[in-house]
């Protein structure tokens, strides 16, 4: 079967029109030239990369931890590390020192302990394991992890200068480890040893563990139940037991170990003094008022308490939680308590945990607090304590990416050198104040400017309409400039036409951007089918933003149908105007001018300023297109979006058709429907559908926003499969919407039985949205082998229709009738992909679907009448109606060619063009490339006044799957840019002698052809392939399958080591190189399994070997594929640990340390250390040693070379210590002759004194 499909291709490519369309079967040997097409002569690329020139490793990771569990702080190297839920740590100083580290386990951090100044971090974990980080290298590593195979760890303790870390268990058990040696000490404070005999209840898990102050050798265990005991280590018993009758959170000593006080369960805080432990000293409800009845109001709990002493001033009590629970709707309080002033600070979010800073280390000196670091679940703050009315610090960090959840990111690296200095000091303008005026205190590390830096710039897109420009030069990341897109439009107001439906939604959701940083032309699609046009004013400016209204909308009753010859190639056929949809755009609207008498009922979702505007400097808009409600239906979603500021044209498309803007005279240049766009070289045949019985609106499914997607409480996720089954009044669907997973599909048994009728997702498929760049999947799951559409089985012949009394149901919302479903935010979406064959098929659906919010068709996209029989393999892969081969000519399902990618450029827009002239390249979802060439005035007076021409009959071409990205090289293998205006300031004063003219720049693919001839190089990259044409001979030079199992996710032609190549991201994971134009694979890593949508929806590359993702709601992660910048990333990461002297303790003085204890003679070694306490039991805790850090591995994986050069510097250790040795002998021998010389002197002058004359 496969031969015969080979040779049936081989005919197909050989016939006429073959190689016009560039058939897909072509050259199937991947990186190959094609059989039909042979490379011509003058194509002699000196292809310079090789697999040696890329490594893909992660850089660096910006943005708030997502999901924070734990905090600590160093305050002697001032470094601050977060756990987090998902088992990450990121660890912080001075701005550039940011690093990243993540437990393989993935279990989530419960705490973190520093080793003060010692370069060391132990992380106790939800699987009940600890470990110990190695800070003292750029990536830090695990040195030793200890597994506790009996108890669930609690809590720990390390005492400063101590090596002895003590952890409490949940069964009440308190464990000694030795931290060089990561080995568990034989002593251990059992539970029932550190209570009273009498007590016959548990004392619950250890919450608190603290040594005195005052004595090293008493330690303070901590029970949930109230229970409180100090533990003499010296002689194992204890010294005095409270029994409390509310729960206690936790325990802080006063500095001088004679006082302690608790926060507990009830908002109480209890002081406690170890004179009389009967009963506390003292016992407060901060926020908890007496009463009418004289009773105090219940109160929440305090989860944690600090009791800090101040040389100069009154002590701080500094607690959160604690109010009271008739006040519903208050915020989360941070309370501060210092002397007789109590200051309730509010919180935005829930605090996870704070810790108070203070001057030494030592916890029995005086410790003189000076700042609060305090946790959020979703921010970092600061509190200044050094000033009374305690202002918070300004955070150096981006921890607010998320402030707004991220729909959309862009990545530019290599821009132009004066566009980050120019955004930064316009957005220093609208920068907050009332911040402290101290330098941020978390100030450790050491970072310097590597010297391989070039600007880059990050675009991220947010929920609320507001785009955010971030310098992300030299690996670190600060805002620049805050753009906020809703400003353009007027507020929704309730009751008033279509905003009424978009009050509790975000109308202004960012979907894509696209920016010239020559020309800083920017350009916003948003959520709710519209595009903004900015341009940049270092002036502020009085202006009148432009509206159009573009009809991109398809007739609802001409549906494309299945044709009646299935497999019947249809190339040379041209077709009537009855064979493709009539699009409702006869009748463009002018920028001025009124709405035709059958649009009148035609309006936008949202109403732009009609006034003028004063606008600060900046982006400032200039023109905004509509797509409108047109008889009352939605308009579909934005899928792609090209723009060129040296043509001056905007061209977008969606699932129904392509439109071109000219936006210098503000005119609708093209309004077409896809099909229109073919001509006569449509390569499908299709027919139409008679008109549906009953018409439905569906405005009531209209504008579901993001904040559908919102990880909120109220808010929860809604997949893409219950908003698609809420699109059907079948029963069926019914059922199907209640299944538990919320990304599965469980089919009723009369789906599978019943082959009259049609499965309900594909009806309601069939109802839904074109995405940006992909298309909906039929069978598989996306973390392994996701199989692409391309592949599914059909049967041939002629479709069924559906019959009985569910068929017009099924068949009476067609393509034309489509619900308008926001973008979700990618913030947002985590959805866990089934595994399961059966449930593939719904499932991978659902997660395209989820991706753009939005559904796209592909060309093999299964959608008969048939029964659902996956589990026919041979079927599946032998079926030559499934094939994407030439000879498939025609459409077997209901289906609208979405817009999937566009590119300007200068090219050849037919075989006959001898110059290459302005073309638009389109790119459909059913693998089809579209040229429209261009005719567009060159004088700058004749382009603000004649007509751009645009004719849509230049050449079609083909290849498997939906088109992700286009890109041009010349004869000689050079990357070919878009032609650009330079930039010029329309607002700035007129200069007489200086008129401001429009500056073009032109890359043209003829500048560099002395030795090669006319033509260029195009780069076509699709979900499943990758081809390289010749222009203007349209021949197919080389063709390279990038994957049989998956798709293509992102695709870019991208630049790295002086020379281009095809970067891709694919659905299973895998991130691909190839060369170009021959298309040689040169990296394949199975990097990021894809988890969820934010990965597939945010990931993207730039030059210089460099990606980025949103690896969780709140985090960006940048990766490199670059050898180079692998190398030099050590260099460019910040040290974590700087070598610090440790301050002295103060001097007790004699006194304190005669009357003070013994505080300075406990030795933990001889009370802990094997010889005294034992072995613990192997049963109880498993040590499994860590990798010893990246030079480690790097040293063990060299193999020989390795083991001689650990060899070598084993024998100069050996001599160097000998070396020692000898010297220390000779010292030795030295000493001891003197020493014998002095006896004997002594011996000669004392040899005659009687015994009383000494």
């Amino acid at each position: 079967m496969k031969k015969f499909r080979k040779v049936l291709d081989g005919l197909t490519t050989s016939s006429p029109g073959g190689g016009t369309m560039g058939s897909p079967s072509c050259g199937s040997a991947a990186g190959t030239p094609t059989t039909a097409a042979p490379t011509p002569k003058e194509i002699d690329v000196q292809e310079t990369l090789v697999s040696e020139n890329f490594q893909l490793c992660k850089t660096v990771r910006h943005g708030f931890p997502y999901q924070p569990t734990a905090l600590a702080f160093d305050p002697v190297q001032k470094i601050l590390a977060i756990g987090s839920r998902s088992g990450g740590v990121r660890i912080l100083g001075r701005p550039g020192v940011d690093c990243f580290c993540q437990h393989e386990s993935g279990a989530a951090v419960l705490q973190l302990q520093f080793l003060i100044n010692e370069g060391a971090l132990v992380t106790a974990c939800a699987d009940d394991t600890l470990h110990l980080w190695n800070l003292r290298q750029r990536r830090p590593a695990i040195l030793h992890s200890l597994k506790f195979n009996r108890e669930r760890i609690t809590f720990c303790h390390l005492p400063f200068q101590s090596k002895w870390l003590y952890v409490g268990t949940e069964r009440g058990n308190t464990h000694i480890v030795n931290i060089e040696s990561f080995i568990l000490s034989g002593y251990v404070i059992m539970w029932n040893k550190a209570i009273e005999l009498a007590t016959k209840t548990h004392p619950g898990p250890v919450v608190h563990l603290s040594d005195s102050p005052k004595d090293e050798g008493k330690l303070l265990v901590g029970f949930e139940s109230g229970t409180i005991v100090q533990w003499d280590l010296r002689v194992k018993k204890a010294d005095f037991r409270i029994y409390y009758d509310e729960a206690i959170h936790s325990v802080s000593w006063h500095h001088e170990g004679k006082q302690f006080m608790c926060s507990h369960s009830d908002g109480s805080l209890t002081l406690w003094n170890l004179r009389n432990t009967s009963k506390p000293i003292q016992v407060t409800f901060p926020h908890g008022k007496i009463q009418k009845d004289g009773r105090k109001e219940s109160c929440k709990p305090i989860l944690k308490v600090d009791y800090k002493t101040s040389r100069n001033s009154e002590p701080f009590i500094i607690f959160s939680g604690g109010l009271s629970y008739d006040k519903a709707g208050r915020r989360p309080t941070l309370t501060i308590m210092h002397g007789k002033a109590i200051t309730v600070l509010e919180m935005d979010y829930p605090i996870v945990e704070f810790m108070t800073l203070c001057e030494t280390p030592y916890n029995n000196e005086v410790q003189d607090p000076y700042a609060v670091v305090v946790l959020l679940e979703k921010d970092l703050i600061v509190v200044d304590l050094t000033q009374s009315n305690f202002p918070v610090f300004e955070n150096p960090y981006p921890m607010d990416i998320h402030e707004s959840p991220v729909t959309c990111t862009a990545y530019f690296a290599d821009c132009p050198p004066d566009i980050i200095p120019v955004l930064y000091s316009i957005g220093a303008k609208h920068k907050k104040t009332g911040y402290s005026q101290k330098e941020w205190p978390v100030s450790g590390g050491m970072w310097t400017l590597g010297s391989h830096t070039y600007p880059e710039i990050i675009i991220t897109g947010h929920a609320d309409g507001s785009i955010k420009f971030w310098d992300a030069s030299a690996i670190t990341l600060q805002m620049l400039y805050k753009l906020k897109t809703s400003k353009v439009f007027e507020k929704p107001k309730p009751n008033e036409g279509r905003a009424a439906e978009l009050v509790d939604d975000d109308p202004f959701a960012v979907q894509m951007v696209s920016w010239c940083p020559q020309s800083r032309i920017f350009c916003v699609v948003g959520i709710s089918s519209h595009i903004i046009l900015y341009r940049f004013s270092k002036y502020d400016a009085n202006t009148q933003i432009v509206s159009l209204e573009v009809r991109l909308q398809c007739d609802p009753e001409d549906v494309i149908s299945p044709s009646e010859n299935e497999n019947n190639p249809c190339f040379s056929e041209p077709h009537s105007g009855s064979h493709s949809p009539q699009p409702h755009h006869q009748h463009p609207v002018s920028p001025g001018g009124g709405t035709p008498e059958s649009f009148k009922d035609s309006t936008p979702c949202l109403k732009v300023k009609d006034r003028v505007v004063r606008v600060p400097p900046g982006y400032q808009a200039e023109l905004v297109i509509q797509l409108p409600w047109i008889d009352g239906e939605p308009p579909q979603q934005i899928s792609s979006l090209d723009i060129n500021s040296a043509y001056g044209l905007l061209a977008f498309g969606n699932c129904n058709g392509l439109a071109v803007v000219d936006y210098l005279q503000k005119t609708i240049l093209l309004c077409m429907s896809t099909l229109d766009l073919y001509g006569a070289a449509d390569p499908y045949q299709r027919l139409t559908r008679s008109p549906r019985r009953n018409r439905q609106s569906t405005s009531e499914f209209c504008m579901r926003g993001l904040s559908n997607f919102y990880s909120d409480s109220k808010k929860r996720i809604r997949t893409s499969y219950q908003s698609l089954t809420e699109l059907s009044d079948n029963q069926q669907s019914v059922d199907m919407e209640r299944s538990k997973s919320p990304t599965s599909v469980h089919y009723p048994t009369s789906l599978h039985n019943d082959p009259r009728v049609l499965p309900e997702p594909v009806a309601s498929l069939r109802a839904s949205h074109c995405s940006p760049v992909f298309y909906l999947l039929d069978n598989d799951h996306v973390n392994g082998h996701c199989t692409s559409p391309t592949s599914q089985p059909c049967s041939a012949g002629k479709p069924r229709v559906p019959m009985g009394p569910e068929g017009p149901r099924l068949a009476r919302r067609g393509p034309g009738r489509p619900p308008f479903r926001k973008a979700q935010s990618a913030a947002c979406m985590e959805i866990s992909l089934p595994v399961s064959h059966t449930e593939g098929y719904a499932s991978r659906r659902a997660m395209l679907q989820q991706l753009h919010g939005v559904t796209m068709y592909s060309h093999d996209e299964h959608h008969t009448a048939t029964p659902y029989c996956w589990s026919d393999r041979e079927s599946r892969e032998n079926s030559f109606s499934r094939s994407r081969s030439s000879s498939v000519s025609s459409i077997d399902r209901d289906t609208k060619e979405a817009i999937t990618t566009l590119q300007f450029g200068e090219s050849f827009g037919r075989k006959s063009d001898t110059l290459p002239t302005p073309c638009l390249w389109v790119g459909t979802s059913l693998g089809v490339i579209i040229l429209i060439p261009m005719s567009i005035p060159t004088d700058q007076e004749e382009r603000m006044e004649e007509p751009v021409t645009i004719g849509p009959c230049g050449a079609v071409l083909m290849l498997k799957g939906s088109v992700l990205r286009f890109g041009f090289l010349d004869c000689m293998g050079a990357h070919i840019q878009s032609p650009y205006e330079v930039w010029r300031d329309l607002n700035a004063p007129e200069d007489p002698d200086r008129p401001r003219k429009r500056k073009l720049v032109h890359y043209s693919p003829s500048s560099s052809q002395d030795t090669c001839g006319e033509g260029h190089l195009a780069i076509v990259c699709s979900e499943r392939q990758a081809k390289v044409f010749l222009m203007p001979s349209q021949s197919c030079l080389f063709v390279h399958n990038i994957t049989e199992s998956s798709f293509v996710l992102r695709a870019d032609v991208v630049s790295v080591w002086n020379s281009v190549c095809l970067a891709c991201f694919c659905a299973n994971g895998h991130v691909m190189t190839l060369s170009l134009p021959s298309l040689r694979p040169l990296m394949d890593v199975n990097y990021l399994p894809l988890t969820d949508m934010r990965i597939a929806r945010t990931f993207c590359f730039t030059n210089g070997g460099q990606a980025l993702y949103l690896s969780s709601p709140t985090e960006i992660q940048r990766i490199t594929y670059s050898q180079e910048m692998y190398d030099n990333l050590q260099e460019m990461l910040g040290e974590l640990f700087t070598p610090t002297e440790t301050p002295e303790a103060q001097n007790r003085g004699f006194l304190k340390g005669f009357f003070g204890g013994n505080a300075h003679t406990f030795d933990r070694e001889e009370l802990f250390g094997e010889a005294a306490a034992g072995k613990a039991s192997r049963s109880l805790a498993q040590h499994i040693p860590g990798q010893g850090g990246v030079e480690g591995m790097k040293v063990a994986a060299s193999g020989a070379v390795g083991e001689l050069a650990r060899a070598r510097i084993a024998l100069d250790e050996r001599g160097q210590r000998l070396g020692e040795l000898e010297e220390r002998t000779a010292l030795m021998m030295t000493s001891a002759e003197s020493f014998s010389k002095h006896a004997h002197e002594l011996m000669l002058k004392c040899k005659d004194k009687k015994w009383y004359q000494f």
